[in-house]
């Protein structure tokens, strides 16, 4: 869900040289823990501080830090004498990572042994600045500058946007395209979809610049693809689309497949077509298991933390001559549900039933394996029985899966599941007093970690709760997403960038969309012509459905 959440990456102070060693956990000569109460519990009785290292599986610097910082001798000696240390992959610990994305991955975080936070510090860590960090803690362990007391938060009066807030947002959002690299967002280069999706609601509605804007961004933000195996990088660096990093998230997969398929479903361009098909061909080769569902992400590197730039260059024999990187085959449900809505929308755009197959076999298998057992229904574990506790993301994730399959199907079923994984999400999450935001994990899941309210979750959930409320003629429905709004309005995080997602939110919150339903049989010429110009010439905002 969080559009930040994979790419933020930030190099601090000296490189060290690249070890040659490949590490796939922690070094063995550090006694790392998992998350869990009864570490801080421990560092209590022993008068420790607790170190968080937050990485990512795929994640190249996370492997430098394992492979250089954490085998330095003087760092070694640091914590073992006074820390205990927690490793934690942020995919499979959705609160930890909300919490901390701002920090990218590696992200390093110091908590006195009461749990509060001494330091925070943002991506790879050479040795020599890691141990004077630990020494400098274990002489004042006063919390650092990094370490912000968080202000009370006020809840916006009501759910709508303050025109003159919105006309800031407007103002924000165009601010944030790049004009000299043509494409949202500063610094690196990533697929925006957030941003492209809006521009393309703009650009139906006669705006020619816009238009231009989604023209030029989706031609340089195909430059991310992979030229072997299709599939698109997480982002470019340098403020360049041509020096990507070479990780592949199924979720960058879904946007991707999501935005091109909506861009070709709205100007018949082929190159689109020609993304969305090479983004389909990799997930289906690489990312997809044996029993239909998705993993979650394909490695950086070939060897941990060694360089692998001439590795990405190699065509796919060559390639394979040297091995595969690491797949991450957990198999989450909000990864794939994220998927399964962006195969629906190809789906949409093209008529391949090939597409709504793979789609419709993740959504049994998901149901069969993650449904949570409760009165209520609707509600989705994050992976398998062992998931700490629940995440909103998965049922959020599942809910708008539903939703899709529903508007491209007209299959009743799957709207009443996206309104019981709504109605889960009002149980189990609910905000922590009005206009707060709904939470980003049960109450219950860990005592450890304060639930938060996640600012895309909070997007994503207006949008699946305004676009509910519409399919079922129920205005009841949207009662989600105006509590919701009263949290995306207030002024402190609306403006916060990016600028899209607010404004898709009060979009859809705003503004019923248009439904055009399709009668007949999904298989026959005519239906599928007749959906692709319906789709063609209506804008981003139209649910258009099939129906046997």
């Amino acid at each position: 869900m969080s559009k930040l959440r994979n790419i933020v990456f930030i190099m601090i102070a000296v490189l060290a040289p690249l070890a040659s060693g490949s590490a796939q956990a922690p070094p063995a000569q550090l006694a790392w823990h998992p998350w869990s109460a009864s570490v801080f519990a421990q560092a209590r009785s022993e008068n420790k501080f607790v170190l968080l290292d937050l990485e990512a599986v795929w994640c190249h610097w996370c492997h430098v830090m394992d492979d250089v910082t954490y085998r330095d001798p003087a760092v070694v000696q640091l914590l073992n004498q006074r820390y205990l240390l927690v490793n934690v992959d942020q995919d499979a610990r959705p609160d930890i990572s909300n919490r901390y994305q701002d920090y990218g991955w590696p992200a390093t975080v110091v908590f006195a042994a009461d749990g509060s936070e001494i330091v925070k510090r943002q991506g790879y860590i050479a040795p020599l600045p890691m141990a004077s960090m630990l020494q400098a803690i274990i002489d004042d362990p006063s919390p650092g500058p990094s370490v912000v007391r968080q202000e009370k938060f006020s809840p916006a009066a009501q759910a709508a946007l303050d025109p003159a807030l919105l006309q800031r947002i407007e103002t924000e959002y165009e601010a944030q395209y790049d004009q000299q690299a043509s494409g949202w967002g500063q610094g690196h280069k990533y697929l925006d979809s957030d941003a492209v999706e809006y521009a393309l609601g703009l650009a139906a509605r006669g705006n020619a610049e816009y238009a231009k804007h989604v023209a030029d961004t989706l031609h340089n933000a195909a430059l991310l693809l992979d030229p072997a195996w299709g599939g698109m990088y997480q982002y470019s660096v340098g403020g360049r689309w041509s020096e990507p990093h070479f990780e592949k998230l199924i979720s960058v997969q879904a946007d991707a497949l999501r935005i091109y398929s909506l861009a070709y479903a709205q100007t018949q361009n082929p190159e689109y077509l020609q993304v969305a098909q090479r983004v389909r061909a990799y997930v289906k080769n690489f990312l997809m298991s044996p029993d239909g569902a998705f993993y979650v992400s394909q490695d950086a590197d070939l060897v941990d933390g060694q360089e692998n730039e001439s590795y990405f260059k190699l065509p796919d024999r060559d390639r394979r001559a040297h091995g595969i990187p690491r797949i991450d085959k957990h198999l989450y449900s909000r990864e794939n549900g994220e998927m399964i809505a962006a195969l629906c929308d190809y789906y949409a755009a093209t008529g391949e039933t090939t597409a709504l197959d793979q789609a419709k076999r993740s959504t049994d298998w998901i149901v069969a394996h993650r449904s949570v057992a409760s009165v209520a229904g609707g509600g989705f574990r994050h992976s398998g029985p062992e998931s700490k506790g629940l995440y909103l993301g998965d049922t959020l994730a599942m809910g708008r899966a539903f939703l899709a399959l529903y508007k491209v199907t007209g299959t009743r079923r799957y709207l009443t599941d996206a309104s019981s994984a709504e109605r889960f999400i009002q149980l189990h999450f609910p905000p922590a007093s009005s206009g707060t935001g709904y939470l980003t994990s049960s109450r219950t899941t860990d005592p450890t970690v304060l639930p938060l309210a996640d600012r895309d979750e909070n997007i994503a959930l207006v949008r699946l709760s305004s676009m509910l409320a519409a399919a079922r003629g129920n205005a009841k429905m949207g009662l989600t997403a105006t509590e919701a709004m009263r949290f995306l309005a207030a002024e402190s995080v609306a403006v916060l960038p990016p600028s899209a997602g607010i404004l898709l939110a009060n979009q859809d919150w705003t503004e019923a969309p248009l439904h055009v339903f399709i009668v007949g049989a999904p298989s026959a010429a005519a239906m599928v012509s007749q959906h692709s110009a319906h789709q063609s010439n209506f804008s981003q905002r139209q649910s258009v459905c099939r129906q046997p």
